[in-house]
């Protein structure tokens, strides 16, 4: 196989189109940081290389574990994956896997040494055990005898890490504080990281039924997936709009408003779907919604204030 056909196969692997989904929580740290004066370039690019690591170790482990436990059959819809499609070998697979929890783990211990440099030493052993807790957590959502993503837990988890603590973490290392007011955001992010993830399980309820995978779409059905989808969207979305009333000062802190029709769209689209091979686009379409979101949500914070 040439060179550049093995490159183009594991730029398939880290499935580059869920990386902004994962910015969007430091994009959102980031400004709610730099709207109370803390803001740092270095610790931007050590989060953004950080968060984006640790995303494509979660694809590749997803990659991986869907192989080995079979759910990646001949009828899945998604886009192809590398491991079940003998694109790329298990071992190889394994091989990268470890790259990329080398790559988070330094990356990591940077970012942590570098904006904790004035923290007590028990609030950064704290947090490297956050940064291993989501090392574990992106491994075993489909990797392990007991992958939580088999068990309905997901969506749980992807609310937790790419809102709780992908935004308030983000935002702790700027300013080495915690402010309640970033509560609300974070949680409008991991809301909507799930509804991501949520559209991915309700595409893939035939193959995951077949296979055993156990996601909320299966457990409840494909009316509770789509009522599940408005809740979590427009709970973001109202949570950020009372927000901005609580916190008001400028009319630009509802600058986020201009991405609203982009979620109309999408739960339009989620809840009236007639393919699960139509929702591949929409997976996309979401997550690039949710980034477009923290960017214009934060950018409202910072102008004329």
């Amino acid at each position: 196989m040439l060179k550049t056909d093995k490159i183009q196969i594991w730029l398939k692997a880290f499935r580059l189109r869920t990386l902004p989904l994962a910015l969007a929580n430091a994009v959102m740290g980031s400004f709610l940081a730099l709207f109370d004066g803390d803001f740092r370039w270095s610790i931007c690019i050590l989060i953004i290389l950080t968060i984006t690591s640790l995303q494509i170790l979660s694809n590749l482990a997803n990659d991986y574990g869907d192989a080995v436990s079979g759910a990646d059959g001949p009828d899945r819809i998604g886009p192809t994956r590398v491991t079940s499609s003998g694109l790329v070998t298990r071992k190889e697979m394994k091989e990268m896997i470890t790259v990329f929890v080398l790559f988070s783990i330094v990356s990591g211990t940077l970012l942590i040494l570098l904006g904790l440099r004035h923290v007590p030493w028990i609030r950064i052993l704290i947090y490297f055990g956050l940064g291993l807790a989501a090392i574990v957590a992106a491994i075993k959502y489909t990797v392990g005898k007991k992958p939580y993503g088999y068990r309905g837990f997901g969506d749980l988890f992807v609310f937790i890490f790419f809102g709780l603590v992908g935004v308030i973490g983000s935002y702790y290392l700027y300013t080495n504080w915690l402010d309640k007011h970033v509560i609300i955001p974070a949680i409008s992010i991991g809301l909507l990281s799930t509804a991501v993830l949520n559209i991915n399980n309700l595409r893939d309820i035939p193959a995951d039924t077949e296979s055993g995978k156990i996601t909320l779409p299966v457990k409840f059905g494909f009316d509770f997936a789509r009522k599940y989808h408005l809740a979590l969207v427009g709970s973001a979305l109202i949570l950020a709009i009372f927000y901005s009333i609580l916190h008001y000062f400028s009319p630009w802190q509802f600058l986020f408003v201009l991405t609203l029709p982009l979620f109309y769209q999408n739960a339009k689209k989620i809840y009236h779907y007639d393919a699960s091979v139509n929702l591949n686009k929409e997976l996309g379409n979401l997550s690039l919604a949710t980034l477009l979101f923290a960017f214009t949500f934060g950018l409202g914070l910072i102008l004329f204030r």
